[in-house]
Protein backbone atom coordinates (compact mmCIF):
# COMPACT_ATOMS: atom_id res chain seq x y z
CA UNK A 1 0.00 0.00 0.00
CA UNK A 2 1.27 3.70 -0.80
CA UNK A 3 2.37 5.84 1.89
CA UNK A 4 -0.28 8.86 2.18
CA UNK A 5 1.70 11.82 0.99
CA UNK A 6 2.47 14.68 3.69
CA UNK A 7 -0.69 16.70 2.04
CA UNK A 8 -3.06 13.61 3.10
CA UNK A 9 -1.47 13.15 6.35
CA UNK A 10 -2.18 16.88 7.20
CA UNK A 11 -5.95 16.45 5.44
CA UNK A 12 -6.81 13.68 7.78
CA UNK A 13 -5.32 15.16 11.10
CA UNK A 14 -6.99 18.60 10.38
CA UNK A 15 -10.26 16.32 9.35
CA UNK A 16 -10.07 14.14 12.91
CA UNK A 17 -9.53 18.12 14.62
CA UNK A 18 -12.98 19.56 13.28
CA UNK A 19 -14.78 15.76 14.09
CA UNK A 20 -13.30 15.58 17.49
CA UNK A 21 -14.38 19.63 18.03
CA UNK A 22 -17.88 18.87 16.75
CA UNK A 23 -18.14 16.56 19.68
CA UNK A 24 -16.84 18.42 22.00
CA UNK A 25 -19.46 21.33 20.90
CA UNK A 26 -22.77 18.39 21.07
CA UNK A 27 -21.70 16.94 24.39
CA UNK A 28 -20.92 20.57 25.99
CA UNK A 29 -23.42 22.21 24.09
CA UNK A 30 -26.16 20.59 22.39
CA UNK A 31 -26.71 19.62 18.57
CA UNK A 32 -27.37 23.39 17.61
CA UNK A 33 -24.29 24.32 18.56
CA UNK A 34 -22.37 21.94 15.93
CA UNK A 35 -21.37 24.96 13.10
CA UNK A 36 -18.72 25.29 10.76
CA UNK A 37 -18.36 29.11 12.22
CA UNK A 38 -18.42 27.62 15.97
CA UNK A 39 -15.86 25.07 14.72
CA UNK A 40 -13.80 27.23 12.77
CA UNK A 41 -13.08 29.46 16.18
CA UNK A 42 -12.67 26.51 17.91
CA UNK A 43 -9.88 25.80 15.78
CA UNK A 44 -8.53 29.00 15.27
CA UNK A 45 -9.16 29.17 11.53
CA UNK A 46 -11.82 30.62 9.06
CA UNK A 47 -15.08 28.85 8.16
CA UNK A 48 -14.53 28.94 4.38
CA UNK A 49 -11.58 26.96 5.28
CA UNK A 50 -13.74 24.05 6.62
CA UNK A 51 -15.52 23.34 2.89
CA UNK A 52 -12.64 21.62 1.93
CA UNK A 53 -13.86 19.03 4.39
CA UNK A 54 -17.11 19.26 4.39
CA UNK A 55 -19.29 20.94 1.57
CA UNK A 56 -21.98 22.22 4.63
CA UNK A 57 -23.25 21.68 7.88
CA UNK A 58 -25.19 18.86 7.17
CA UNK A 59 -22.79 16.46 5.61
CA UNK A 60 -20.65 17.79 8.43
CA UNK A 61 -23.84 16.33 10.88
CA UNK A 62 -24.15 13.21 9.01
CA UNK A 63 -20.53 12.29 9.47
CA UNK A 64 -20.53 13.12 13.37
CA UNK A 65 -23.62 11.45 13.64
CA UNK A 66 -22.09 8.07 12.11
CA UNK A 67 -19.24 8.21 14.25
CA UNK A 68 -21.31 8.51 17.27
CA UNK A 69 -23.30 5.45 16.07
CA UNK A 70 -20.19 3.68 15.53
CA UNK A 71 -19.10 4.62 18.92
CA UNK A 72 -22.35 3.27 20.76
CA UNK A 73 -21.86 -0.37 18.50
CA UNK A 74 -18.80 -0.52 19.58
CA UNK A 75 -19.67 -0.23 23.06
CA UNK A 76 -22.15 -2.60 23.12
CA UNK A 77 -20.42 -4.94 20.89
CA UNK A 78 -17.97 -5.18 24.00
CA UNK A 79 -20.41 -5.61 26.44
CA UNK A 80 -21.77 -8.87 24.31
CA UNK A 81 -18.42 -10.01 23.88
CA UNK A 82 -18.53 -11.30 27.06
CA UNK A 83 -21.46 -12.94 27.72
CA UNK A 84 -22.18 -16.51 26.97
CA UNK A 85 -24.16 -16.97 22.73
CA UNK A 86 -27.55 -16.89 23.68
CA UNK A 87 -29.46 -14.86 21.80
CA UNK A 88 -31.87 -13.76 24.06
CA UNK A 89 -29.68 -12.83 27.12
CA UNK A 90 -27.57 -10.86 24.41
CA UNK A 91 -30.59 -9.15 23.26
CA UNK A 92 -32.04 -8.12 26.25
CA UNK A 93 -28.35 -6.65 27.57
CA UNK A 94 -28.02 -4.76 24.08
CA UNK A 95 -31.38 -2.61 25.33
CA UNK A 96 -30.15 -2.20 28.80
CA UNK A 97 -26.86 -1.08 27.81
CA UNK A 98 -28.48 1.42 24.59
CA UNK A 99 -30.53 2.44 27.79
CA UNK A 100 -27.78 3.30 29.77
CA UNK A 101 -25.56 4.51 26.99
CA UNK A 102 -28.83 7.31 26.59
CA UNK A 103 -28.81 8.38 29.46
CA UNK A 104 -25.36 9.07 30.06
CA UNK A 105 -25.09 10.47 26.47
CA UNK A 106 -28.18 12.67 26.15
CA UNK A 107 -26.64 15.15 23.48
CA UNK A 108 -25.32 12.35 21.27
CA UNK A 109 -28.91 10.38 21.72
CA UNK A 110 -30.81 14.05 20.79
CA UNK A 111 -28.71 14.15 17.60
CA UNK A 112 -28.73 10.18 16.20
CA UNK A 113 -32.29 9.21 17.67
CA UNK A 114 -34.17 12.26 18.45
CA UNK A 115 -33.25 15.16 15.88
CA UNK A 116 -36.12 15.79 13.60
CA UNK A 117 -36.14 16.46 9.90
CA UNK A 118 -35.69 19.76 9.02
CA UNK A 119 -33.85 20.94 11.94
CA UNK A 120 -30.38 19.13 13.01
CA UNK A 121 -29.35 17.38 9.77
CA UNK A 122 -31.84 17.54 7.30
CA UNK A 123 -29.83 16.12 4.14
CA UNK A 124 -31.42 13.09 3.17
CA UNK A 125 -28.09 11.43 4.03
CA UNK A 126 -27.99 12.82 7.48
CA UNK A 127 -31.37 12.08 8.91
CA UNK A 128 -30.78 11.87 12.42
CA UNK A 129 -33.04 8.62 13.02
CA UNK A 130 -32.30 4.83 13.25
CA UNK A 131 -33.27 4.23 9.55
CA UNK A 132 -31.08 1.84 8.38
CA UNK A 133 -30.68 -1.92 9.63
CA UNK A 134 -27.12 -2.07 7.97
CA UNK A 135 -26.19 0.80 10.40
CA UNK A 136 -23.43 -0.55 13.16
CA UNK A 137 -26.04 0.07 15.97
CA UNK A 138 -28.89 -1.94 13.99
CA UNK A 139 -26.27 -4.68 12.97
CA UNK A 140 -25.83 -5.37 16.45
CA UNK A 141 -29.56 -5.97 17.21
CA UNK A 142 -30.61 -7.80 14.72
CA UNK A 143 -27.87 -10.26 15.14
CA UNK A 144 -29.15 -11.01 18.12
CA UNK A 145 -32.41 -11.08 16.87
CA UNK A 146 -31.30 -13.94 14.39
CA UNK A 147 -29.75 -15.70 17.10
CA UNK A 148 -32.85 -15.69 19.17
CA UNK A 149 -35.24 -16.52 16.06
CA UNK A 150 -32.87 -19.41 15.11
CA UNK A 151 -32.89 -21.00 18.46
CA UNK A 152 -36.49 -20.38 20.29
CA UNK A 153 -40.01 -21.14 19.71
CA UNK A 154 -41.11 -17.63 19.35
CA UNK A 155 -44.97 -16.35 19.68
CA UNK A 156 -45.61 -14.79 16.25
CA UNK A 157 -49.01 -13.52 14.72
CA UNK A 158 -50.26 -15.21 11.53
CA UNK A 159 -49.17 -12.93 8.23
CA UNK A 160 -52.80 -12.15 8.34
CA UNK A 161 -52.99 -10.36 11.55
CA UNK A 162 -50.40 -7.92 9.98
CA UNK A 163 -52.54 -4.81 9.02
CA UNK A 164 -52.93 -4.93 4.84
CA UNK A 165 -51.61 -1.03 4.70
CA UNK A 166 -47.89 -1.94 6.49
CA UNK A 167 -47.74 -5.31 4.52
CA UNK A 168 -45.91 -3.88 1.56
CA UNK A 169 -42.86 -1.65 3.90
CA UNK A 170 -42.83 -5.01 6.28
CA UNK A 171 -41.78 -7.32 2.99
CA UNK A 172 -39.35 -4.43 1.97
CA UNK A 173 -37.97 -4.42 5.15
CA UNK A 174 -37.42 -8.22 5.49
CA UNK A 175 -35.67 -7.79 2.36
CA UNK A 176 -33.03 -6.04 4.13
CA UNK A 177 -32.86 -7.49 7.10
CA UNK A 178 -31.85 -10.48 5.64
CA UNK A 179 -29.11 -9.17 3.82
CA UNK A 180 -27.53 -7.70 6.88
CA UNK A 181 -28.05 -11.30 8.35
CA UNK A 182 -26.37 -13.20 5.75
CA UNK A 183 -23.72 -10.90 6.01
CA UNK A 184 -23.24 -11.04 9.57
CA UNK A 185 -22.42 -14.98 9.21
CA UNK A 186 -24.73 -16.20 11.63
CA UNK A 187 -26.45 -19.06 11.14
CA UNK A 188 -30.25 -18.36 10.17
CA UNK A 189 -33.26 -20.16 8.70
CA UNK A 190 -34.39 -17.63 5.92
CA UNK A 191 -38.15 -18.51 6.16
CA UNK A 192 -38.29 -18.13 10.04
CA UNK A 193 -38.29 -14.24 9.26
CA UNK A 194 -41.39 -13.87 7.86
CA UNK A 195 -44.31 -10.83 7.68
CA UNK A 196 -45.36 -11.74 11.53
CA UNK A 197 -42.05 -11.96 12.77
CA UNK A 198 -40.87 -8.37 10.80
CA UNK A 199 -43.88 -7.05 12.17
CA UNK A 200 -42.92 -8.21 15.92
CA UNK A 201 -39.31 -7.12 15.68
CA UNK A 202 -40.71 -3.40 14.39
CA UNK A 203 -42.90 -3.41 17.11
CA UNK A 204 -40.16 -4.32 19.94
CA UNK A 205 -38.36 -1.49 18.47
CA UNK A 206 -41.15 0.87 18.48
CA UNK A 207 -41.33 0.54 22.74
CA UNK A 208 -38.44 -0.06 23.49
CA UNK A 209 -37.42 3.43 21.53
CA UNK A 210 -40.19 5.20 22.82
CA UNK A 211 -39.90 4.39 26.52
CA UNK A 212 -36.16 4.99 26.31
CA UNK A 213 -37.45 8.52 24.54
CA UNK A 214 -39.61 9.26 27.21
CA UNK A 215 -37.09 8.88 29.96
CA UNK A 216 -34.25 10.54 28.30
CA UNK A 217 -36.30 13.41 28.10
CA UNK A 218 -38.14 13.48 31.11
CA UNK A 219 -41.41 13.24 29.57
CA UNK A 220 -42.63 9.64 31.30
CA UNK A 221 -46.17 10.35 32.35
CA UNK A 222 -46.10 9.74 35.65
CA UNK A 223 -42.47 10.62 38.01
CA UNK A 224 -40.45 7.12 38.17
CA UNK A 225 -39.02 6.48 41.73
CA UNK A 226 -38.02 3.15 40.36
CA UNK A 227 -36.55 3.82 36.68
CA UNK A 228 -34.67 0.75 36.51
CA UNK A 229 -37.36 -1.42 37.84
CA UNK A 230 -39.88 0.17 35.25
CA UNK A 231 -37.99 -0.51 31.98
CA UNK A 232 -36.80 -4.28 33.59
CA UNK A 233 -41.00 -4.64 33.57
CA UNK A 234 -41.13 -3.24 30.27
CA UNK A 235 -38.59 -5.81 28.84
CA UNK A 236 -40.00 -8.48 31.02
CA UNK A 237 -43.33 -7.61 28.78
CA UNK A 238 -42.06 -7.97 25.76
CA UNK A 239 -39.80 -11.51 26.42
CA UNK A 240 -43.61 -13.00 27.77
CA UNK A 241 -45.14 -11.53 24.73
CA UNK A 242 -43.16 -13.27 21.89
CA UNK A 243 -42.62 -16.47 24.02
CA UNK A 244 -39.18 -15.64 26.00
CA UNK A 245 -39.20 -16.85 29.39
CA UNK A 246 -36.78 -14.05 31.00
CA UNK A 247 -35.37 -10.86 30.02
Amino acid sequence: MDKPTRRGRVRVATDQDIRRTARTLLVERGPEAVTLRAIARELGITAPALYRYYGSRDDLIGHLRLDVIADLAAELREEVGALTDDGAVQLFAICRGFRRWALTHTKEFTLVFASPTGEVGSAAGSVATLHRASEPFGRIFLIAAGRILATHQLTIPPAEAVPSELRDDLTAFQDELLSVLRESGAEFPPDKLDLGTTYVMIQFWARLYGHITLEVFGNYPIPMSKPDAVFDALLTDLAHEIGLESA
